[in-house]
């Protein structure tokens, strides 16, 4: 990956945790499960991150073919006190954000959607 693409990454994160301020952190992750870009907040492993993400997404998709869903486009995992939100970046990459349990699900959708839109082009 080319300076300038992986600058432009690491841009779509700082703005994506820029207007969504309650966001803990925030991951792109490969397809295949390697992390591309992150702006992680705790202590985090970014390729565990990755690793897991990638997977995550890949069950979604089996899931949504095996039920004639369409095309997976995002899924989410609730805990106790945070939230992980997953977005399809195209057939290469997914788009991890993590927030705490009583954040703006809205807000969340509408800006990392977009990101994620912005994601795939880069890739």
């Amino acid at each position: 990956m080319s300076l300038g693409k992986q600058e432009q990454l690491q841009q779509t994160l700082a703005a994506l945790r820029s207007a969504i301020p309650e966001v803990r952190g925030v991951l792109i992750a490969s397809s295949d499960g390697l992390p591309m870009a992150q702006n992680l907040s705790g202590s985090e492993d970014p390729n565990r991150v990755a690793a897991m993400a990638a997977t995550a997404l890949g069950l979604g998709k089996r899931i949504a073919d095996t039920l004639n869903a369409g095309a997976l486009q995002e899924t989410s995992v609730s805990g106790s006190s945070g939230q992980v939100y997953l977005y399809a970046a195209g057939a290469k990459g997914v788009l991890v954000v993590v927030t705490p349990a009583n954040a703006n699900v809205g807000l969340i959708h509408l800006e990392s959607r977009d990101a994620a839109k912005r994601i795939s082009e880069l890739l």
